[in-house]
């Protein structure tokens, strides 16, 4: 049996080969692995700090977002407020104009029940004044003669100046 060398033995020239091999490239190799590997941290330390200024935009936007809420919240709060006091006003308003037009609405009521008691005290009067003439007209014919008749008459006459001079006067 035949000995063989050691550097006879393709195997050791392969592993050699490979170990000059990264001797010669790895260097190489390993600082396009390395850079690589920069280059992808430095990608993530970038993306983690724009996720981090946009957590902090965003948290920044949630607490403008959150006091303009509350400023809406307050506003409108304020605005019911007026509202109400409006509504009430305005409800005072109406009952005030409510009680001065019934008031109106009573005095006129009031004013044409007075006209119509004049009115009726007036008809009254008229009806009163026509019985009386046609009873007193009745009475003279029947009981006055033509000389009595005439002195009644120049009579009434001589009083007619002073029955007109109060009215003369208003």
């Amino acid at each position: 049996m035949h000995e063989t060398s050691f550097w006879v033995e393709p195997r050791v020239w392969v592993a050699v080969a490979f170990l000059i091999f990264f001797v010669v490239f790895g260097r190489k190799l390993w600082s396009a692995l390395a850079q690589m590997l920069d280059n992808r941290a430095d990608s993530v330390r970038a993306e983690l700090d724009e996720a981090s200024r946009l957590r902090q935009e965003a948290e920044a936007m949630l607490r403008d977002a959150e006091k303009r809420r509350t400023e809406a919240l307050a506003e409108a709060k304020a605005l019911i407020a007026g509202a109400q006091a409006e509504a009430s006003r305005v409800a005072e308003a109406a009952t005030r104009e409510a009680e001065a037009a019934a008031r109106r609405r009573e005095q006129m009521a009031v004013d044409r029940i007075a006209a119509a008691e004049k009115a009726a005290v007036d008809d009254v009067r008229i009806a009163a004044a026509e019985i009386a003439t046609i009873a007193t007209r009745e009475m003279i014919a029947a009981e006055l003669s033509a000389d009595a008749d005439g002195r009644l008459i120049d009579q009434a006459i001589g009083q007619l100046p002073t029955a007109l001079a109060p009215r003369r006067a208003a």
